[in-house]
């Protein structure tokens, strides 16, 4: 990404880099070394590798893949990766199934099956490069301008059609979500999934994001919340600040009560957007 953009604030390189997210990170990939090997090596070995043992100890192609999944951190969970790859992911006793995780079972579903390998088709590793180039740029950007790498991902990945359990299942669909719905992503994290599914289903309109237009406005939402209140905690909440034994307004105590920070910023984007 060329330094007038990246210097630029970060709605206005979320509207310019969504007209063709995959032609940016085609030219990112142009300035990282890094991702050039990695495709390279990828895109040489593919038609090798016939078995999950076979991905599994190419370290290089291995990369790519998981990349390609937004699936990088788990990269030396071996056994893990070897259960995805071997479980049938529509069984309710799979890894995939039981995780609730989309990212992995939406690898388990193309790669539980070897009878031919799934890097067979040329098409499939092209698509796979991309996914890993265009996930590798976001990764990026949320770096240099915190939020915007998050903001992109929700934009390709949320569906006019999708549900609450469907944001639940994404951890970054969930974090712009927590964001833009008025919640402190840290003390969010810190309740358990079905204390989650209620506040947030009390707070989320879904119906918002029943357009490709509507995806959007959510996300730029996000960026200017962002703006407005940096996410820079990364400690985990205790349960005495969580039920506002701290005095804080932002109290996970405060969302039942209406005194929480977020209202003065909903105002504001009442009149943003």
């Amino acid at each position: 990404m060329s330094s007038s953009i990246s210097a630029m604030p970060a709605i206005p390189q979320y509207v310019s880099i969504i007209k063709d997210e995959d032609s940016s990170a085609n030219k990112w990939e142009k300035t990282s070394v890094s991702a050039q090997q990695a495709v390279t090596a990828f895109q040489k070995d593919a038609a090798s590798i016939k078995t999950p043992e076979q991905l599994l100890k190419n370290y290089k192609a291995l990369t790519v893949v998981l990349g390609a999944y937004g699936m990088s951190s788990v990269i030396g969970q071996t056994a893990v990766l070897k259960d995805l790859m071997t479980q049938d992911p529509t069984s309710s006793k799979s890894l995939a199934q039981t995780s609730g995780n989309s990212a992995w079972k939406a690898f388990a579903n193309a790669f539980s099956d070897w009878s031919t390998s799934p890097l067979a088709s040329s098409d499939t590793v092209q698509s796979i490069t991309q996914s890993y180039l265009t996930n590798s740029y976001e990764d990026s950007l949320q770096t240099e301008t915190p939020g915007l790498g998050d903001a992109l991902y929700f934009t390709r990945t949320a569906t006019t059609d999708m549900t609450l359990a469907n944001v639940m299942a994404d951890p970054k669909l969930l974090k712009v979500a927590e964001v833009v719905s008025g919640f402190d992503t840290t003390q969010f994290g810190a309740l358990d999934y079905d204390q989650q599914v209620r506040l947030l289903g009390s707070k989320l309109d879904m119906s918002k994001l029943s357009t490709k237009q509507g995806i959007q406005q959510f996300a730029q939402q996000y960026l200017a919340l962002l703006q407005i209140h940096p996410v820079t905690s990364t400690t985990p909440a205790s349960m005495l600040t969580l039920y506002g034994g701290s005095g804080s307004s932002t109290s996970i105590l405060s969302l039942f009560t209406g005194n929480s920070s977020s209202d003065s910023s909903s105002s504001l984007y009442s009149a943003l957007f």
